[in-house]
C-alpha cells in the first residue's frame, strides 16, 4: 500500500463550519440575484423535471449535472452491447442515454451522458458502490446477485435539477450524486461491514461493443487517488478522456481485473502480480474495485474529475471546482445555477403541468452542447493537439442537424454570449480541420459526421443576422463558403453541378438537396449582411435548387436520376428506402423554410396548399410505413405529421402563409397538448439534444424562428399566461396573453407595446429591445386576422 499524501482533516473541520453557512446559501444567492439584475428570482427548481422523457423514446438521463456542464453523472440501469454475433443489436437504441425507466436494477453510475439523442456514446468510467462478496461482472437484470448491479424502486429515487438520489437495494446503499462543471461528486451512505466495495468499471459504456476501449491506463497515486485515462473508438473515433478520482476515506486494499483479450505481445510485465495492490494498470478491458470497512450509516464520497487533456488537468478541474468535502455544498452550488437558468424565462400558467413542461423543457435545453475546455482553457482540439481557448467558452457535442431549427436561436434570444462562444468553437474546428469543414455533429475532438446538410452555417448566419457576432463574421463568411463547396462531401459536387443530389447516387438525395438549398440561404444572408454582393448572388442562386426536386405530377418533392428523370415508384408514406433521411415525401416536400410562399405557388396555391396542409394533420399513417426508422415511433406522429423527429418541426406554422392563419394556432395548442407531458414517458420522441424542447419553449411563448438566419419570429397561439423574457442586455421582454383557457386557443388580436400588430410575425429587434407583446384570445379564429 502506498502512504497517503495527507489527511483530509482540515477539509472535514471546514466542512462542519459551514454547515450552517450552507443551509441559507440558497436564499443568500436568490438575495445576491436580486439585488444585482434588479428583478425578483424565483425558486423554479420543483417545476424542473429531469425525469421526464426517460421512458421510451425521450432518451434522456436522470442524473446530476450542471448548466452545459462537461459532467452528467447518471445511473445506467443496463448493459445492452452495440452489436450481437456480428449484427446490430436494436434493443440497444433503448439506451442512448443510458437510462430507461421501465428497468428494475442500476448497473452503476457513469459520468458522462447525452441528452436526447438518437443514436449515442459516451458512459464513461462507472462506478458502483457494493456490499458482500466482491463480483466484478456486472450481472443481468434477470440474475442481479450474479453480478455488482443492484435492484432499485423508482419510490426511493430523489430527481432535481443538479441532485440524484437512489436506494441500492440489493446492498443497502443510499446513493446521492451531485456535480460542478468538470468534476462528478458522488456520496454513498453504507451499512456496517467489512465489506464494503466501491467499483470502478473502466469496460462499461454505452453503444459498446468489444473492440471499442482502444486502451486504458491507471495510476493509484496514493489511498485515496487514483488517475489514468481512457480511448475508445466509437461514434467518436479517436475520443481520449481523462480523470482523476479521490476517495474521502483511505481504501484498505484494491485490485483489478483485465478482460482483454490474449494479446500476442505482452512485454515483461508478467513479472508482476497485477491483480491486486499494483499501482500502474494499462490494458483495453479493466475493472478496478477498492475495499473499505465501513460503520452503520458511514458516508464514503468520490470526487471524479475529467479532462481532454491530461490526468493533471483533470486532478486541477477537481482541485478548483472542489476544493472540500462538503456534498451539499456542491449540490447547493449546482443547484442554485440552475435556477439562474431556469429564471431567464418566468411564466405563469393554466396550471401546475403546463408550467412543469416548460421548466422541464429549459432543463433540456440547457443540456447540451456541453464545455469542452479544463479550468485553465486547455482542450484537445481535431488536430489531436493541446490547444486553448483565448476569451471564450469551448463548446463540444453539437447535434446540429437537430439544434440549429430552433435550440440555437432559442439561445440567441435568452443566452447569446453562450451562443456566440458556440460559434467561435465552431470556427476554431473549421482552423484545426484538415478537410476545412465546418463541424457537421461534433464530440470530443472529432466529427462523427452523422445525418445531413451543413447546418453550422445556419447557426452562424443566425447569429450575425440577429446582431450576436463578437467574433470575426468575414471569416465565419469564410467557413461556411468553403464547406458548401466541398465537392467531396455528400453530394456536393454533383448538387453543384446538377442543382440537385441524384438518387443513383445518394440514398437521402432529395432531403439533401433540400438541405443544401436552406444553407445555401443562410449563406446567402450572410454574405449580404456583409456585403459580398457576387457570394450572395452565388448562394441565392443555390438556393432556389430545391424546385430542382419537386414532382409537379404528384406534388411531392421527389427522388431525381443522374439523367434527369425521377425515379419510378415513389411511396410517399414510406420512411426508409425513399430518398428522405427519417422522413417521408409528406413531411420533407414541406421543407422550404427560406421560401414558404414560393413553395406554396409551386403546389398550386394556397387554397390547395391549405387542403394539402390539413390532410397531413388529419390522416392516418399506419405503422408499417415507418417500422424500419428508429427515430420514428407512434408516440411522435399525429396524423402524418411527425414531430417526435425534426423535419417538420416548422410545418404547423405555414398557415400563416395561406389564408388561413387560424389553423396554425389550432394546430400548434394540440401539439403543444398532444407531444409533451408530465410523467417519464411526457416526451414523444428523441429530445435531439434540446431541439423537441426549443420547440415547446417558443411555441408555448405564441411564435417560432420558422427560418433561422431570418430575424422573424411567426406567431402563433400561446399556451403560458404570461411570460416574462429576462434579456442578458438587462431589458425585458414580456408576453401576455388576455382570456387565455384550455377552450380560447385562437388569437383574436396581437398588440406590440400596445399598438395594432398588423404581421403575422415579429422580428428579433421587436423582443430585443424590451417591450410587450399582447395577445387577445377567443375560443373563435378571428379570419380577418
Amino acid at each position: 500500500m502506498h502512504t497517503r499524501s495527507k489527511t483530509n482533516n482540515d477539509e472535514r473541520n471546514y466542512s462542519i463550519y459551514l454547515q450552517f453557512v450552507m443551509k441559507n446559501f440558497f436564499a443568500f444567492f436568490v438575495s445576491l440575484f436580486v439585488v444585482s439584475t434588479g428583478w425578483a428570482q424565483q425558486n423554479l427548481l420543483p417545476y424542473a423535471k429531469p425525469i421526464i422523457g426517460t421512458e421510451k423514446m425521450g432518451h434522456t438521463f436522470p442524473g446530476a449535472t450542471v448548466p452545459f456542464g462537461a459532467v452528467q453523472l447518471s445511473p445506467d440501469t443496463d448493459t445492452i452491447p452495440y452489436e450481437v454475433s456480428g449484427r446490430y443489436n436494436k434493443d440497444v437504441y433503448k439506451y442512448c442515454a443510458g437510462y430507461q425507466y421501465d428497468d428494475k436494477t442500476i448497473v452503476g453510475f457513469s459520468h458522462t451522458h447525452f441528452s436526447g439523442t438518437g443514436h449515442s456514446d459516451l458512459g464513461d468510467f462507472l462506478i458502483m458502490p457494493t456490499t458482500g462478496k466482491l463480483q466484478l461482472n456486472p450481472g443481468t437484470e434477470d440474475k442481479p446477485e450474479n453480478g455488482y448491479r443492484s435492484q432499485f424502486s423508482h419510490n426511493s429515487e430523489v430527481v432535481e435539477p443538479g441532485y440524484y438520489k437512489v436506494q441500492l437495494d440489493d446492498h443497502s446503499i443510499q446513493a446521492e450524486l451531485t456535480t460542478t462543471t468538470r468534476t462528478g461528486f458522488h456520496q454513498y451512505a453504507f451499512p456496517k461491514t467489512e465489506e464494503a466495495h466501491i467499483i470502478l468499471d473502466l469496460m462499461a459504456g454505452i453503444y459498446n461493443y468489444e473492440d471499442k476501449n482502444v486502451w486504458t491506463f491507471v495510476r493509484v497515486e496514493n489511498d485515496t487517488l487514483i488517475t489514468g485515462y481512457r480511448q475508445t473508438n466509437g461514434w467518436s473515433r479517436t475520443r481520449t478522456v481523462y480523470f482523476a478520482m479521490s476517495f474521502s476515506k483511505p481504501f484498505k486494499e484494491y485490485g483489478a481485473q483485465d478482460y482483454s483479450k490474449k494479446q500476442v505481445y505482452r512485454g515483461f510485465w508478467r513479472k508482476f502480480d497485477q491483480s491486486k495492490n499494483h499501482p500502474d494498470l494499462a490494458g483495453k478491458q479493466l475493472r478496478m474495485y477498492f475495499d473499505f470497512a465501513t460503520a452503520g450509516g458511514e458516508k464514503i464520497k468520490v470526487k471524479f474529475a475529467l479532462s481532454p487533456v491530461s490526468s493533471r488537468n483533470a486532478l486541477l478541474n477537481m482541485e478548483k471546482e472542489i476544493p472540500h468535502w462538503d456534498f451539499e455544498r456542491t449540490k447547493s452550488e449546482a443547484q442554485a445555477l440552475w435556477n439562474k437558468e431556469l429564471n431567464k424565462i418566468q411564466v405563469q400558467t393554466l396550471n401546475e403541468e403546463d408550467k412543469v413542461n416548460f421548466y422541464t423543457a429549459m432543463y433540456h435545453a440547457a443540456l447540451m452542447p456541453t464545455v469542452y475546455m479544463d479550468v485553465n482553457g486547455e482542450y484537445k482540439g481535431l488536430d489531436q493537439n493541446v490547444h486553448k481557448a483565448e476569451g471564450f467558452t469551448n463548446y463540444t457535442s453539437l447535434s446540429l442537424w437537430d439544434t440549429y431549427r430552433a435550440f440555437h436561436p432559442y439561445l440567441n434570444l435568452i443566452n447569446p454570449s453562450r451562443n456566440a462562444d458556440i460559434v467561435k468553437s465552431m470556427l476554431t474546428h473549421y482552423d484545426q480541420s484538415a478537410l476545412e469543414m465546418l463541424p457537421i455533429w461534433t464530440h470530443y475532438a472529432n466529427d462523427n459526421w452523422c445525418m445531413s446538410g451543413y447546418h453550422s452555417v445556419s447557426v452562424i448566419a443566425d447569429a450575425v443576422i440577429k446582431g450576436n457576432a463578437p467574433f470575426d463574421a468575414n471569416h465565419a463568411l469564410e467557413a461556411c463558403v468553403a464547406t458548401a463547396r466541398k465537392r467531396s462531401y455528400e453530394g456536393i459536387g454533383d448538387y453543384i453541378d446538377l442543382g440537385y443530389i441524384p438518387a443513383d447516387k445518394n440514398g437521402t438525395s432529395v432531403s439533401s438537396t433540400l438541405e443544401y438549398a436552406y444553407d445555401d440561404w443562410c449563406i446567402a444572408q450572410l454574405a449580404k449582411k456583409l456585403g459580398k454582393d457576387e457570394l450572395y448572388k452565388e448562394f441565392n442562386k443555390r438556393s432556389e435548387n430545391w424546385r430542382n426536386v419537386y414532382d409537379a405530377s404528384i406534388g411531392f418533392m421527389r427522388p431525381r436520376l443522374s439523367d434527369g428523370s425521377f425515379k419510378k415508384d415513389l411511396d410517399v408514406l414510406k420512411t426508409d428506402g425513399q430518398g428522405f433521411i427519417e422522413g417521408n415525401a409528406w413531411n420533407f416536400s414541406l421543407y422550404v423554410p427560406h421560401n414558404p410562399a414560393a413553395m406554396i405557388d409551386l403546389m398550386g396555391g394556397k387554397k390547395r396548399f391549405t387542403s394539402h396542409l390539413d390532410s397531413l394533420f388529419t390522416m392516418d399513417l399506419p405503422d408499417e410505413f415507418f417500422a424500419d426508422t428508429e427515430d420514428i415511433t407512434r408516440e411522435g406522429i399525429i396524423g402524418n405529421y411527425v414531430h417526435g423527429n425534426e423535419p417538420a418541426h416548422h410545418v404547423a406554422y405555414l398557415y400563416n402563409w395561406t389564408d388561413q392563419p387560424w389553423k396554425t394556432q389550432e394546430r400548434i395548442r394540440m401539439i403543444l397538448k398532444h407531444q409533451y407531458h408530465n410523467g417519464p414517458a411526457g416526451l414523444g420522441g428523441n429530445d435531439d439534444a434540446g431541439q423537441m424542447s426549443a420547440w415547446y419553449l417558443f411555441s408555448a411563448m405564441g411564435f417560432y424562428p420558422v427560418s433561422p438566419g431570418s430575424d422573424q419570429y411567426w406567431l402563433g397561439s400561446p399556451l403560458v399566461k404570461e411570460a416574462l423574457i429576462n434579456l442578458e442586455n438587462g431589458r425585458q421582454f414580456k408576453v401576455e396573453v388576455i382570456g387565455q383557457s384550455e377552450k380560447n386557443i385562437f388569437v383574436k388580436r396581437v398588440l406590440l407595446n400596445g399598438k395594432e400588430l398588423t404581421r403575422r410575425y415579429i422580428t428579433h429587434q421587436d423582443i430585443a429591445t424590451g417591450g410587450t407583446l399582447t395577445f387577445h384570445m377567443s375560443s373563435k379564429p378571428n379570419k380577418q386576422l
